[in-house]
């Protein structure tokens, strides 16, 4: 799908004379003159294919479509230092948007905007993931719009794009794809390398180090790398504990390229064989996994793909005698087994369109933490929907226990 489709679908939705402004964004200071890398706003990239700061969409329904980008003005001194600026010509190919501004004429094209049309309602990105975290710069810069406007209601961009963004077209599925063969490169590395003694960050550091190596931009999240008992934590990110003999290591993590996410959990044996009772519990969670990947269609909801694999999870346990009832299995399961990925790794979802459909691509990701054993499994696998089932796109990174020892075997 084109820059210019994405657009005409918002533009649709739109009433006459609304106006829709969003932000690239800035580089997040640390202290001094240090910064965070640049991440530019999801919902603006999807519009517009460009990952620079200090960009501005903006978009008036008025008749024809017409969008407007405003960028920097290039400094020769500023790309000395900091390397080449975005062109005018550049903007323009990336976006499919024609008509392309400079910063300096944005405040001017506003308020002429604004004083010579009846507009009722400006889009700004207003998502915030929760109620304690700062607001980012498009919802700064929508606080400023309130100040200077403040008759005009402001509105949340987010349900314009999230239901679009739920769907990926062919070249979003092939991103994707890439993204998660560059993720399988590294996780191959990481089991090549993989062996008691050496640190969490080691690991981390094999696994980044190959998918850079292979194209990737980075990592598409802070990878997880927990050995021992840290691998029962959901989110742990310290990765600075020891990888110990007899303990399994779990890895959630991904590549991202082009913009696009992989989203891939495995567990390895960190002397390459799994003893008896991680083999116990990881043939469950890979059942539990399997049954998601048999059972995923449209029409489903991820809430419903859950209960599945609480289903299957609560039965292995209860023939293993851990648990007695299906409510004790809160215990060692605490998580959703579903969401969605594309250019977020927790993609774009709004509840209006939660049944799946053909083109969503959603994560596969049982899970069992035996806190009391030091064991925690995640097996995670990332599924395109499409018109009677799904496919597995990561179906070739290895899973089964048999197969991930033949293959670390050969590097012993």
């Amino acid at each position: 799908m084109s820059k210019k489709t994405r657009q005409i679908q918002v533009y649709e939705q739109m009433q006459k004379n609304d106006v829709l402004i969003l932000y690239s964004g800035v580089q997040h200071h640390i202290s001094l003159d240090a910064y965070h890398p640049f991440a530019v706003n999801t919902q603006f990239f999807y519009l517009t294919g460009i990952e620079r700061k200090d960009v501005i969409l903006v978009m008036h329904k008025n008749g024809e479509m017409d969008p407007v980008l405003f960028i920097k003005r290039i400094d020769p001194l500023e790309e000395k230092w900091q390397g080449k600026q975005l062109t005018a010509t550049q903007a323009s190919e990336l976006s499919e948007i024609k008509t392309v501004k400079y910063l300096d004429e944005f405040d001017k094209y506003i308020n002429t905007l604004m004083m010579q049309n009846d507009i009722q309602t400006v889009y700004f990105d207003l998502y915030r993931n929760s109620p304690t975290d700062l607001p980012d710069y498009n919802m700064v810069m929508a606080e400023q719009f309130k100040k200077i406007y403040p008759s005009v209601m402001v509105k949340n961009a987010y349900a314009l794009i999230a239901p679009l963004r739920m769907q990926k077209d062919e070249e979003e599925i092939e991103k994707v794809q890439k993204a998660i063969d560059i993720t399988q490169s590294g996780l191959e590395f990481v089991m090549q390398t993989l062996k008691p003694g050496m640190q969490e960050n080691q690991v981390q550091a094999n696994f980044e180090y190959k998918i850079r190596y292979n194209g990737a931009s980075g990592p598409s999240f802070a990878t997880i790398a927990g050995a021992g008992y840290n691998g029962t934590m959901l989110h742990y990110s310290e990765n600075c504990g020891p990888c110990r003999d007899n303990e399994l290591i779990l890895l959630d993590l991904g590549a991202k390229y082009e913009g696009y996410c992989a989203d891939i959990t495995r567990t390895y044996p960190i002397n390459g064989k799994f003893t008896e009772r991680q083999k116990q519990i990881y043939d469950i969670v890979l059942k539990a996994n399997q049954t998601v990947a048999a059972t995923a269609k449209p029409g489903m909801t991820t809430v419903e793909l859950n209960n599945v694999c609480k289903e299957v999870l609560a039965n292995g346990l209860k023939e293993i005698g851990l648990i007695k009832e299906d409510s004790e299995l809160i215990k060692y399961y605490m998580h959703g087994v579903s969401h969605h990925l594309g250019i977020d790794v927790h993609d774009a979802t709004i509840a209006s369109n939660k049944e799946l459909r053909p083109g969503a691509i959603i994560t596969n990701e049982p899970g069992l933490y035996i806190d009391e054993e030091s064991i925690g499994i995640r097996i995670e696998d990332d599924l395109l929907i499409t018109q009677d089932g799904c496919v597995v796109l990561s179906k070739d990174i290895i899973r089964t226990t048999d197969e991930i020892e033949a293959y670390m075997a050969q590097f012993k």
